[in-house]
């Protein structure tokens, strides 16, 4: 196994940090134990939900089972909805080029480096909760963090350390299969495992040391994050070696087949329902975290009005907190709402027939099922007008966007390279300023047809294309 935490694209740590890392790791194993020489199996199973791209999970078996057809891997994590929702666009994209996708979620497995994963993820999950009710919290640690300490390269060093831990997982898997990680943990892992063609596809806009995966390819879905990653900008105090050209690569965005597929239909029918004055549609979407209930709420509250005078219709998709839902019941008194609760099917049916039919009231989505609870939002996205979201992996996915507060520094620029592209619009991160953004919008609905053709434009253009482009540097594939 090659150290990737002492030197990192050339760049030496200091020792100090190097042991700090090490103590680390050792930690994670007294607590969950040493598997570093354990054998695991891997066989598949379907995933019924993605049925339509064939995308299979892997899972611990008793012996191992080949990997068939044309397999791509996707290498994944739980923490919120975003990283599984960039895998779903992988899959899709993989499965449109003629490749079957597997799913590993690292997370997901009985072994010493999926039980970090999980403790970094409650961690991260309940910071942000905390984050968005102590305004001292946010400002003192959640922000800085989010935004400073994980950009450092001493942070970068510390994860590889403890991402040999995943190691024994994935010695499973052919070295030389295609694989995509859409978190920095399933990268790192990878390449500590000898995989030879792993693609490292990062999901934020703000350039962060946490996402560096040396021996990886790096792809980013702006040019402002490919300068940022370039030089390693703000990694340390003192300018850093940068990634090489052969190991950076500026995708566009990370966007599922099927949405792109029809694209233009749905936003000729997004700006034909807004001449004829039909009910604007709101998709909310309530991260996997269940954060940022608050402005949910005033959101919801202050769009009632519009429901009832049938200026508006509302989808919200609480993901898999039904809890959040019952809490939004209980602060508004009681509404009456068409509920879809662990009923994909039936959600389905009421999503198409949307296509031809008028839109009206509070619809309320959730799931059980992460994968239901994730793609309910690609699922209703078509057929919706407005996507209300904070500014994280949803801010590049085409479709007119209001951005509320970000959950954390690094979504900052999620909003910003939305307003830039003319695809979505500046951060609102107050209740006052987020509902003065829905009246303009629904004052002025040219705002949102705008963005439907700066939609279509960017997707003549190629900005959409991240997806297909990550299978195709995973795959080897050259024009």
């Amino acid at each position: 196994m090659i150290d990737r935490t002492s030197v990192i694209f050339g760049n030496r740590i200091d020792e100090a940090t190097v042991r700090k890392a090490e103590k680390a790791k050792q930690k994670y194993i007294q607590k969950y134990g040493d598997d570093s020489n354990a054998v695991y199996h891997l066989a598949a199973e379907d995933i019924p939900v993605l049925d339509f791209i064939g995308a299979k999970k892997l899972v611990f078996s008793d012996t191992d089972e080949p990997l068939a057809g044309n397999p791509l891997v996707v290498g994944n994590i739980r923490m919120g909805f975003g990283h599984y929702r960039i895998s779903m666009a992988m899959a899709s994209c993989a499965k449109a080029l003629g490749f079957t996708p597997y799913w590993l979620d690292l997370a997901g497995f009985d072994a010493t480096g999926s039980k970090m994963i999980r403790e970094q993820n409650d961690l991260y999950s309940k910071a942000s909760r905390i984050s968005q009710k102590s305004r001292l919290f946010n400002r003192v640690i959640w922000e800085p963090l989010n935004s400073e300490g994980f950009r450092q390269l001493t942070y970068n060093a510390k994860d590889q350390k403890s991402a040999e831990l995943l190691v024994p997982i994935l010695k499973a898997l052919p070295k030389d299969v295609p694989y995509i990680a859409t978190h920095v943990w399933p990268s790192q892992g990878a390449v500590h495992a000898g995989m030879t063609h792993v693609v490292n596809a990062i999901p934020d806009n703000w350039p962060m040391a946490l996402h560096l995966s040396e021996g990886a390819i790096h792809t980013v879905q702006t040019q402002f994050a490919y300068l940022g990653y370039k030089m390693m900008n703000g990694f340390a105090k003192e300018p850093l070696k940068g990634i090489p050209d052969e190991y950076l690569k500026m995708t566009g965005r990370y966007v599922d087949h099927e949405l792109l597929v029809n694209l233009e239909e749905d936003n000729e029918r997004r700006m034909a329902r807004a001449k004829e004055g039909r009910p604007v549609r709101f998709l909310l979407t309530v991260g996997g975290a269940g954060a940022g209930f608050d402005q949910f709420l005033a959101m919801v509250k202050h769009l009632l009005p519009y429901v009832q005078k049938k200026k508006a219709a509302v989808i919200v998709n609480f993901g898999d907190h039904r809890d959040a839902y019952e809490k939004m019941q209980t602060a508004l008194g009681g509404m009456e709402v068409r509920k879809f609760f662990d009923d994909y099917e039936r959600l389905k049916a009421f999503v198409s027939d949307l296509r031809y039919s008028e839109a009206e009231g509070i619809t309320a989505v959730c799931d059980e099922d992460i994968f239901k609870a994730v793609y309910a939002t690609n699922l209703c996205m078509p057929e919706c007008d407005i996507l209300i979201t904070k500014p994280s992996e949803l801010a590049y996915y085409p479709i007119p966007k209001i951005f509320m507060k970000h959950i954390g520094g690094h979504e900052v620029y999620g909003a910003v390279a939305s307003q830039e592209a003319g695809d979505g619009t500046f951060e609102c991160p107050t209740e006052k300023s987020m509902n003065e953004m829905i009246d303009r919008l629904l004052s002025d609905p040219e705002l949102y047809c705008h963005m439907c053709l700066r939609i279509n434009a960017m997707k003549a253009a190629g900005d959409y294309n991240g997806g297909y482009e990550c299978v195709r540097l995973a795959a080897g594939m050259t024009d």
